[in-house]
């Protein structure tokens, strides 16, 4: 009978047995382990290696020593080594809590309107034709990372060109953003070990033989992990030969004020390929420019033909962020809208990010003074003329293992470190590691 059958389902889902006969119950007596005997059906995962940039603080975070030093990831520190809020930062906290009237609703899609419209005008300057001509889209997106991961998932549904060129080095991130993404990715020499600077004719050559249609991948600023930038000239001259193989540019912004300490300096790359009327991406991200590393704030815009694109487009990015993380979070993006939004606060934040930018040069001036004065061997002008966070030292991972083991100075393998994880006390300490290192471990 269909009765009995539903106080049957019923019965075992309490865990008893019925006898329809003589309508009794049974209890079902189990392990606690019946039905899951054996193996883990994970049992055949092997263990992931740590992440090469963040495994550097979880090597660093086991060292009991206390003259320890991390200069292995990108996250701005005082010069007394502690993490920075900006004081504008709170202020607009303070400014978004004391408001009644805000509530923890959903996002758009694309995210909250203000900060798109907003981060747009921050990297394209804000007479840009783009933007007045309605060419620009932007999609809030989860930091610089997401926002490079959303545009590559773009690229690969709707770009007739799956190859994506990136420089050699790049950030370690990029080749596995970009491949898991579904794009091809090929290297562009960039970096010269020799001079410690920009390979200009090898970086134009390869450029020149890359497929026709090849996304570029361009680091605005600061160029991670070499510090090194190309020169106005040269970027004029990436420019022109980017446009006219018909190659599509994907500029990853990371440090945009960071650098130079200047917002529209380190944004000219970006505005020079804009005023061409060409079409191009960029991500942007306020980790480091705004401190907002864990609030995972940041921005893609796709710089189109014209606003009927424009439009469309987006329609498009909607389809891939929906099943991606569905709509970003509100509140570090808000802090960027009030900031940007009040002429008070932005001028103060300009102030505090130059104050940043600053300390890192002034970091590498006394890293380079005190690696003269101990006569190091070898030339350390580089130091200085690199910019932004990070220095490309030269040391080879012998050496950094060497300063690792021996002076408890953890960096990334590649010879990387960061600037800002630096201070006027640590200097000393890091220059004899890196005499001894050259003098020693050679």
């Amino acid at each position: 009978m269909a009765s009995d059958r539903r106080i049957g389902v019923l019965a075992r889902h309490l865990g008893v047995e019925m006898d329809f006969e003589s309508h009794t119950a049974t209890a079902i007596s189990a392990s606690p382990t019946s039905g899951f005997q054996g193996n883990s059906v994970f049992s055949h995962v092997v263990r992931a290696p740590e992440d090469p940039i963040l495994g550097v603080t979880v090597a660093y975070n086991k060292d009991p020593s206390p003259v320890k030093l991390n200069l292995g990831v990108g996250a701005y520190r005082t010069d007394e080594g502690k993490p920075l809020v900006l004081n504008v930062v709170r202020k607009a906290e303070q400014q978004l809590v004391n408001d009644r009237s805000r509530v923890k609703e959903y996002l758009p899609i694309t995210g909250l309107a203000d900060f798109n419209k907003l981060s747009a005008k921050l990297i394209f300057g804000a007479d840009s034709p783009a933007i007045q001509e309605n060419r620009v889209t932007t999609v809030q997106c989860l930091s610089g990372t997401g926002s490079l991961r959303v545009g590559a998932e773009f690229l690969a549904r709707h770009y007739h060109q799956r190859t994506i060129c990136i420089p050699q080095p790049t950030w370690g991130n990029h080749p596995k953003v970009f491949t898991l993404a579904g794009l091809s990715v090929k290297t562009y020499r960039y970096y010269d070990p020799a001079t410690r600077g920009l390979n200009f004719q090898g970086l134009l050559e390869d450029l020149g033989s890359a497929p026709s249609g090849a996304i570029v991948l361009l680091h605005a600023c600061a160029h991670n992990p070499t510090g090194v930038d190309p020169t106005p000239q040269q970027w004029e001259n990436i420019r022109q030969l980017i446009r006219s193989k018909g190659l599509l540019p994907f500029f990853d912004s990371a440090y945009q004020g960071f650098a130079s300490g200047s917002l529209d300096s380190d944004a000219q790359p970006v505005r020079m390929f804009v005023a061409d009327g060409g079409e191009l991406l960029v991500a942007q991200s306020y980790a480091k420019n705004m401190g907002l590393y864990g609030e995972r704030v940041g921005a893609l815009s796709i710089v189109c033909r014209n606003a009927d694109v424009a439009g469309r487009v987006e329609s498009q990015l909607k389809l891939v962020i929906r099943p991606m993380y569905s709509n970003p979070p509100i509140h570090g993006a808000s802090i960027v809208a009030v900031i940007l939004k009040d002429r008070n606060l932005y001028n103060e934040w300009t102030i505090e990010l130059k104050a940043m930018a600053d300390r890192i040069i002034s970091m590498r001036r006394q890293l380079f003074d005190a690696l003269r004065a101990r006569g190091t061997p070898g030339d350390w002008s580089h130091i200085i003329k690199q910019i932004g966070m990070f220095t490309f030292t030269g040391l080879n991972s012998e050496q950094v293992a060497f300063m690792t083991k021996e002076y408890h100075i953890y960096m990334t393998y590649d010879g990387r470190i960061s600037m800002a994880g630096l201070s006027s006390k640590t200097v000393p300490h890091l220059a004899d590691a890196i005499h001894a290192a050259v003098t020693r471990a050679a």
